[in-house]
């Protein structure tokens, strides 16, 4: 059976991955550079594979190497805050809330408004977010993936409210024609916030598009306004940022999203009663 990781095994993961080198780790780490060869000897016989590829250029994590990596830094990170949270505890702790990046700006403005609440914010992507909801260390996430999960024991979903798909036409940008593909020859730039973009990207390549994947909606929404591109993405996020001389146009096919807060049972009554106003201020139905 695997040994578990320490602190000091996590921390030189961390810093390998980091700095692409065991050297340059040691010395930040302040231990020799035999002894952290040494540790991540140990540590890869423990976890039973091999964790870097290390030659004369430096280390590089195999696929096992960057989870461990990354389920590393998400540990430390906690790690890092259990004082702060400690000293807050018992005295009007705020409330930890998380949301992935495209909803950030819409959403923790709101939030902050929130009489006698304080939001200590978080973003991440939706399932990391629904596992701190699960483990304790967030009191609520607002994600769109609930209904295309299965949500861990002891966790609920309370709807916020239902968003669809849209295409959005800038200025100079040409109607969609009616045909069997009506995208033919079409830049689209597509962003969404659930777990379809695979399956929207295929539809719409299968409708002639070709299909460019936005890194945020604000991303999306900024390469079709400078390019002249036809956009895919949330009718929400045009509401956020909305301009008069835009067109938005329904899809060829139907793609509903559907945005839910995330607590323990039964969640707490004022996030629980800012519901209406999140659901406003994205313009959801």
């Amino acid at each position: 059976m695997a040994t578990r990781p320490g602190v000091d095994d996590l921390q030189l993961v961390a810093e390998i991955a980091r700095t692409g080198s065991i050297g340059a780790a040691a010395r930040a780490l302040r231990v020799s550079q035999p002894a952290a060869s040494a540790r991540l000897s140990r540590l890869e016989r423990g976890v039973g594979t091999r964790l870097f590829e290390r030659d004369t250029t430096g280390a590089r994590p195999t696929a096992a190497g960057a989870e461990l990596s990354r389920q590393a830094a998400h540990i430390l990170g906690h790690l890092d805050r259990v004082f702060a949270d400690t000293r807050t505890a018992g005295a009007g702790r705020p409330l930890v809330v998380g949301t992935f990046a495209s909803l950030a700006a819409s959403l923790f403005p709101v939030l902050d408004a929130l009489p006698d609440v304080a939001v200590d914010q978080r973003v991440d992507h939706g399932d990391l977010l629904v596992e701190w909801v699960a483990e304790g260390t967030m009191d609520a996430a607002f994600v769109a993936i609930a209904d295309q999960i299965a949500l861990p024991r002891g966790l609920r979903a309370h709807p916020v409210g239902a968003d669809e798909l849209v295409f959005l036409r800038v200025p100079g940008v040409p109607a969609v024609r009616a045909g069997r593909q009506p995208l033919r020859g079409r830049h689209v730039v597509l962003a969404t916030y659930d777990l379809r973009l695979a399956e929207v990207r295929r539809r719409l390549e299968r409708l002639g598009a070709d299909v460019r994947l936005g890194a945020t909606l604000a991303t999306t929404l900024g390469m079709a306004r400078r390019s002249g591109h036809l956009a895919v993405l949330p009718r929400s996020a045009v509401a956020a940022d909305p301009r008069p001389d835009e067109r938005i146009e329904p899809l060829p096919f139907r793609t509903p999203l559907k945005l839910s807060l995330i607590t323990p049972r039964p969640g707490d009554p004022r996030l629980l009663a800012a519901l209406p106003d999140v659901r406003d201020a994205l313009g959801l139905r």
